[in-house]
């Protein structure tokens, strides 16, 4: 018997938190080499010398800087998207005139969290803004850019809030809903059809696959999501990183921009760490999500 929906939609909100978290602690270096690269595609020769040099400059914790407001950020936004993405599963079944515990297919599911992507953006931008801030301020201050300033969580949040208003906070919302709803379109609908081919090749149900399975699944689904939609993140990251500035061009404006001055292989700086990072981290993001919603469905 299904759990109440206030009840469900509790399960799915700790599910994803616990998801989020596992995501952070499991890929942020190469979360912060990414940001770097996107922002800066001249400074570094590739993801080995940006993480070497970060080492070098700042030490262990320049690979680290961003991590209290991306573990927010991922905690948040996957808590959003995974309660969103039960409701809206519902929401997709009474569309279809479907009774509420119809399995859906992997492309309703793909859909569904789609759909899910608009609601997380809303709170993913503004604590993935001042995560791209942190991570970017020793390139930011090296270049001339901006003076040299506290690079803590709250002194980025003082600063957005003196210099731009609460407003400030949503610099690049715009992209990050082009990103997020295209992404996880590829995102779910991968992690879905995956989980299902294991379930059929291995002749059991599809909560029942293994750890292993559930790892390549949700590292195939992040791989997909992110050949499809980089480019939106990297312009995503400039506008975030570069209105520290002052006021910067709308997304199709940066896009041209980067693209007509640096040229196409600019937009996907950084795509390497990025990859790399992708299986462990949305394998570990997955496992826990679906670890701990198993234990609380019990």
């Amino acid at each position: 018997m299904a759990p109440q929906p206030v009840v469900q939609a509790i399960i799915d909100l700790s599910a994803g938190a616990v998801g989020g978290a596992a995501c952070v602690f499991s890929g942020q270096p190469l979360d912060t080499a990414k940001v770097k690269m996107q922002t800066f595609p001249t400074m570094y020769r590739g993801f080995i010398h940006c993480i070497s040099s970060t080492y070098k400059q700042v030490g262990i914790r320049g690979l680290y800087q961003g991590t209290t407001p991306a573990l927010m950020a991922n905690i948040a936004e996957n808590s959003v998207l995974f309660m969103s993405y039960g409701f809206c599963q519902q929401v997709i079944r009474f569309t279809a005139g479907l009774p509420s515990e119809a399995v859906l297919s992997d492309m309703q599911k793909a859909s569904a969290g789609s759909v899910a992507s608009i609601f997380s953006s809303l709170v993913l931008c503004p604590t993935e803004l001042v995560k791209c801030r942190l991570q970017a301020m020793y390139e930011m201050e090296a270049s001339g850019k901006i003076t040299k300033s506290d690079n803590t969580m709250w002194s980025v949040v003082k600063s957005i809030m003196r210099h731009e208003g609460p407003q400030g906070f949503f610099q690049g919302l715009t992209t990050t809903i082009a990103r997020e709803v295209p992404g996880y379109f590829c995102f779910f609908g991968a992690y879905e059809l995956s989980r299902t081919t294991f379930a059929d090749y291995m002749k059991c149900d599809r909560d029942d696959i293994g750890v292993a399975p559930i790892v390549f699944s949700g590292g195939f689904g992040g791989a997909c999501l992110w050949l499809v939609v980089y480019p939106f993140d990297c312009v995503k990251s400039r506008i975030q990183v570069m209105s520290m500035t002052g006021k910067q061009a709308g997304f199709f404006k940066t896009f041209m921009t980067i693209a007509r001055t640096e040229g196409t292989r600019a937009l996907y700086s950084g795509l390497t760490p990025t990859m790399v990072r992708t299986f462990p981290a949305n394998g570990a993001l997955f496992l826990g999500y679906e670890a701990s919603r198993k234990l609380m469905m019990k």
